[in-house]
């Protein structure tokens, strides 16, 4: 069984050797561990330091495409040279790469699909109190939301993925990748399981959170995207509900002046015009739904082809 450890990195001179150096080459139920780097566009002397350090494979972007991209294509390439398993840690020390067979371990067992290393945020004492409580609130929030029973550390990117799994997932993102896997893992109902890990701090500033409300946004708007694409039904028929009440609440309006007062429904005409447009809108965003949810039938059906002509390209890669 062929491990393949993916590092995306970007002007990451200063830890890629340290992050190569303590990931461990001889693991129980592993018989072949390699490394991958993914050059993201860097600058400085990435490449350089992860050949010199023991990097099995370095591939470079010609420009920065960002994190998202980047990790697509580190699973892409991981898959291409036969990874049975494989585990996406940072570029910037932020995990412990010793904690490795820990996090494949439920895979080996074929107990889970996708492992995802848990910080225990709640623990890390170097983390702003107001960061903390944010990453608790969205890890519960985003749990909930794709129906995992168990609140996982939705932000970690310490993950680890059985071939299938990598081969079924399609980034469409382009700004993280870490919200968007476990909401399309939920969707082919892969099992994920989660273990704790211990997290360092970083000391350089963030590349990918400028700005905790402005990465609150972007989150909230792939995390909106994402399950507009894979559960259609459920998001515009809570839309279309938004819009529908109000409009029924108008009219019980209407009828209770119209009834129950001594000028009927005099001067509240324009209350019932209103109602009948929001009840028309939200009739048709739930009909909107109902199609959407029928497109993504299809999707499904694409998906699977998708999936099975990356299993036999890939297969067909390794007997050449």
């Amino acid at each position: 069984m062929r491990l393949v450890v993916t590092i995306p990195a970007f002007n990451e001179e200063e830890n890629i050797e340290e992050v190569i150096r303590e990931i461990p080459r001889e693991i129980n139920g592993i018989s072949d561990v390699k490394v991958l780097v993914l050059d993201d566009g860097s600058t400085d002397m990435t490449v350089k330091k992860a050949k010199n350090v023991g990097a099995d494979y370095v591939i470079s972007h010609k420009k920065n495409k960002g994190l998202a991209a980047t990790f697509q294509d580190a699973v892409s390439a991981a898959l291409e040279r036969g990874a049975d398993i494989i585990v996406n840690t940072d570029g910037d020390n932020h995990y412990n790469q010793s904690r490795i067979p820990d996090l494949i371990k439920p895979i080996v067992e074929k107990a889970a699909d996708i492992v995802i290393g848990d910080r225990e945020v709640r623990k890390l004492e170097y983390m702003p109190a107001a960061n903390k409580y944010l990453n608790l609130f969205g890890s519960y929030c985003v749990s909930r939301l794709v129906g995992l029973k168990k609140t996982v550390d939705v932000s970690s990117g310490f993950r680890a993925y059985t071939s299938e799994a990598a081969m079924r997932i399609s980034i469409l993102s382009k700004y993280t990748y870490t919200h968007e896997t476990l909401i399309q893992a939920i969707d082919h109902n892969l099992v994920i399981a989660s273990v704790p890990i211990k997290a360092r701090k970083v000391t350089r500033k963030s590349r990918l959170i400028s700005s905790i409300p402005g990465h609150l946004a972007r989150s909230i708007l792939v995390i909106s995207r994402v399950f507009t694409v894979y559960k259609p039904l459920r998001v515009l028929s809570f839309m279309g509900l938004v819009v529908f009440l109000p409009g029924f609440f108008l009219v019980l309006r209407f009828l209770y002046f119209y009834f129950f007062t001594a000028r009927g429904g005099e001067g509240h005409i324009q209350s019932l015009i209103i109602a009948a447009i929001l009840i028309l809108l939200g009739f048709q965003i739930f009909v909107l739904g109902l199609i959407a949810s029928a497109i993504g039938w299809n999707r499904k059906t694409l998906e699977e082809i998708l999936f099975r002509n990356k299993r036999e390209t890939y297969k067909k890669n390794l007997t050449k």
